[in-house]
């Protein structure tokens, strides 16, 4: 940072210069100076603001101006038969000088996405079926459960996997907190499993953005590039890419929705694995993590017992199953008959170990 620093210096001064030696305003020379320095100021903030724009989007508004001049200018070829006298001539001349640079300004910047690598080469790719794109983000690969559901065959298309997200899981995994580092080797060994998979196309994008640092912001534009979908299981990157127009295809809601349909009244088994936070309650899970609060049950702890559903709350942490322990000589229909009504708060739903 210190060379544009420098730079910034010389230039601010080689403009004060220019303007003490040429005087360019019919005033004393500070006032010259002093000129010249404000230009330079101006010119320095708006290089600072441009330096934090893409230099796609740059480079389109760069192209846009020029169209917009080259219209203008044949627009104003054009019109040689037009008194060029006449002062709504000029003023339609000029307007259409400043009208049309500014237009393809505007949209050139805007649309500037179009001059990336992924997009230019698009272009010339040979006419067929477009390739779906899964993008593969670095939780949903120490996840693992991307792979089991890869080996079903549910998910189609081509997996990608950035070489930022490989650069964040060799990072995970050399760190020194242990469990840190089994994370990141878990994740190293998922995508391992995943290329050795028989009818799964994987994917090393070497495609980078150097002027975004957050891995999560990477996935998005990189997504927008292709263009694909985020798989992840990342509940803030789920809603940021939406919020930039990104499909993204949750885990976590994928396994909400093929869990399997409790319905009042049906009788399931179940192991009560501790006590609940009410009067004579017991807790159990399912095999999925899906919580099961029994009444009646606290004394049926460590053991498996069979019950009656009363009820099913969803809540956007999960599902949530209520019952009570069917007694000796209770017939399911009069404990289903028997449950009182309550009204529960949600929680969240605790996984299996």
């Amino acid at each position: 940072m210190a060379w544009f620093a420098l730079a910034r210096v010389l230039f601010v001064a080689a403009v004060a210069y220019s303007a003490a030696i040429l005087l360019p305003l019919p005033v004393g020379l500070p006032a010259n100076v002093g000129f010249a320095l404000a230009l330079a100021a101006l010119v320095v903030l708006f290089e600072s603001r441009l330096r934090e724009t893409a230099v796609t989007r740059v480079l389109g508004a760069l192209i846009g101006c020029a169209i917009g001049l080259a219209i203008a200018h044949a627009i104003g070829t054009g019109l040689f038969w037009a008194d060029s006298g006449d002062r709504r001539v000029e003023f339609l001349h000029s307007f259409v000088l400043i009208v049309l640079p500014y237009l393809g300004l505007v949209l050139g910047g805007q649309h500037g996405e179009w001059l990336e690598p992924p997009r230019l080469v698009s272009l010339f790719r040979a006419t067929g079926p477009e390739r779906r794109y899964k993008i593969l983000d670095t939780s949903v690969i120490i996840d693992g459960r991307i792979a089991d559901v890869c080996e079903t065959g549910f998910v189609d298309g081509t997996l990608v996997i950035p070489q930022f997200v490989l650069k964040e899981l060799q990072l995970v995994a050399d760190s020194a907190d242990s469990l840190k580092r089994n994370r990141g080797r878990r994740g190293l060994d998922i995508l391992q499993r995943i290329q050795k998979m028989s009818g799964v196309e994987v994917s090393i994008s070497d495609v980078d953005f150097p002027e975004v640092r957050e891995v999560d912001l990477k996935l998005i534009e990189l997504a927008r590039a292709l263009p694909g979908k985020i798989v992840t299981n990342d509940f803030n990157l789920n809603k940021v890419a939406q919020l930039r127009g990104v499909d993204v295809l949750n885990v976590n809601e994928l396994a909400n929705s093929v869990k399997p349909v409790v319905l009042p009244g049906e009788i399931m088994k179940v192991f009560i694995l501790k006590e609940g936070k009410e009067y004579n309650q017991g807790v159990a899970y399912l095999d999925d993590g899906t919580m099961v609060v029994v009444d009646n049950a606290r004394k049926m702890i460590s053991r498996t017992i069979e019950i009656v559903v009363t009820s099913v709350l969803q809540t956007t942490a999960g599902k949530m199953i209520f019952g009570r322990y069917i007694e000796a000589g209770v017939s399911a229909q009069a404990a289903a008959a028997a449950a009182p009504e309550r009204v529960r708060a949600a929680a969240p739903v605790v996984p299996a170990t």
